[in-house]
């Protein structure tokens, strides 16, 4: 049975950061409010003691169906005609 992600729960992964060490250290996704977020997660160094921390950053996962740049479909009422 394929993992069905739930509310509120999230997925981490090790990414594969190839030959780009800017690459995240880790990718994952979360679901908030029926909607799917992408997470990316950098291993830092704390300066103030050395020890390591999971920084990162979560941004809204773009439809697939949606190209970028498209814009929003108009509903007949907003039409200028």
């Amino acid at each position: 049975m394929a993992y069905e992600m739930k509310e509120g729960e999230f997925t981490l992964f090790v990414n594969n950061k190839g030959d780009n060490q800017k690459r995240p250290d880790r990718r994952g996704e979360l679901m908030i409010g029926g909607k799917l977020y992408r997470l990316s997660g950098w291993i830092r160094e704390s300066k103030k003691d050395g020890k390591p921390f999971l920084s990162g950053k979560c941004e809204l996962a773009q439809d697939p169906a949606v190209p970028t740049g498209t814009p929003p479909a108009e509903t007949p009422d907003q039409l200028p005609f």
